[in-house]
């Protein structure tokens, strides 16, 4: 034997559900206030809560949903975050592991992946920038000098040097 319930029975009579309010209504509220209206008497007018109509008239007409600003594991680490991804060339089980080792969170791969998302088209830029140069066999060569201070017979000498590299074959001389 089944018994059908009410579908307003659902729903406690302490809860109230409130309908979202179209901006011509709000606007109404907002001129009431304005001629001298409280919000109470626009509230019964409208039909809807006290709270809702101090709302509306608090911020002067229609309000914007706005996101709630939620804490996160990764507060205060968006420098820190942003060093290591493009120290790890966007690897970002590198930087968790990091995370984990470094500060003590210990959080998903994904959650990490979408922390980072947004230095993503940066570092595709930036490796699509830094383009290798290819030249022909026998056309050019890098040479860079430098010092250094060796051991030669028991003594301590500086030798200078010089290293060539060739721009085709990547051969060191």
């Amino acid at each position: 034997m089944q018994e059908e319930f009410p579908s307003k029975l659902a729903l406690s009579t302490t809860m109230r559900v409130e309908e979202m309010r179209s901006g011509e209504e709000v606007s109404a509220m907002v001129r009431l206030h304005e001629v001298g209206w409280g919000a109470k008497r626009i509230a019964q007018e409208f039909g809807c809560a006290r709270n809702t109509v101090r709302r509306y008239l608090r911020e002067g007409g229609v309000v914007a949903y706005r996101q709630p600003a939620r804490r996160t594991a990764f507060d205060g680490l968006d420098d820190w975050l942003r060093e290591r991804f493009f120290r790890h060339d966007g690897n970002a089980d590198v930087i968790r592991q990091e995370l984990a080792s470094e500060h003590g969170i210990v959080i998903g791969l994904r959650s990490v992946e979408l922390r980072v998302k947004r230095w993503r088209r940066e570092l595709k830029a930036q490796k699509r920038a830094t383009v290798r140069f290819e030249t022909g066999p026998g056309h050019q060569m890098q040479i860079d000098f430098g010092d250094t201070r060796v051991w030669i017979g028991g003594e301590r000498l500086r030798v200078h040097l010089f290293v060539g590299t060739l721009g085709y074959s990547r051969r060191v001389h």
